[in-house]
């Protein structure tokens, strides 16, 4: 178990290593080190804080951390949140791409709602199992998922780190995948845990 662990994390630092890289050339910074970020990166799997936060099933703690490494380290060039979060998000385009592939897909059949309101009722399970968030409400309907998460391990993560804002990574990946559902699916976000109290989001049927 331990050595399986050692070789998921080894195999982090390896990949995240080339997405930091382009992230760093998104960036235009010059004299950035890809060296100082694998440093960094094997260090925080070593702490007693990646530890505690390595504790829930549903989430890719390992992942998690292996983007707040960069944040820390696209940090120390002084860049701005909004800056470090499109350096990042560029740095992971190629990675992305047969998600938004699969979305495109999904998007074509007529029960794509269905589909999605299928993603959304395991995804709760999952995550109320092993308490990774907490929901304040969690409503299904016919034509409708409306939820509001008070609580986020994505975010205390990055919170535990001083950088909560820079979650905001992680909170828009659901923007990202609803970006591509557009022929039978409505998404709205009222508000999102990395800037406000909870994330408060509408997935609905389109008529």
């Amino acid at each position: 178990m331990r050595n399986s662990k050692w070789k998921k994390e080894n195999k982090s630092i390896r990949s995240n290593s080339k997405v930091y890289k382009k992230a760093l050339v998104a960036a235009e910074i010059k004299d950035g080190s890809v060296q100082d970020y694998r440093k960094r990166l094997a260090k925080m799997y070593l702490s007693p804080r990646y530890k505690e936060h390595n504790i829930y099933p549903s989430t890719d703690t390992t992942h998690v951390y292996a983007v707040i490494a960069m944040c820390l380290e696209l940090k120390k060039f002084g860049l701005s949140d909004s800056e470090i979060i499109d350096a990042i998000n560029r740095g992971f385009v190629k990675r992305r791409a047969f998600f938004k592939a699969l979305i495109y897909l999904v998007d074509l059949f007529p029960n794509s709602f269905e589909i999605a309101k299928k993603w959304n009722i395991q995804d709760h399970e999952k995550r109320v199992c092993d308490g990774s968030i907490t929901y304040d409400y969690f409503n299904v309907s016919d034509n409708k998922v409306e939820y509001s998460v008070s609580k986020c391990m994505y975010v205390e993560m990055f919170q535990s780190y001083g950088i909560r804002g820079l979650c905001k990574i992680f909170c828009m990946t659901d923007e990202t995948a609803y970006a591509g559902l557009t022929r039978h699916v409505q998404f709205i976000r009222h508000s999102d845990l990395s800037d406000g109290e909870s994330c408060t989001d509408e997935v609905m049927r389109k008529k």
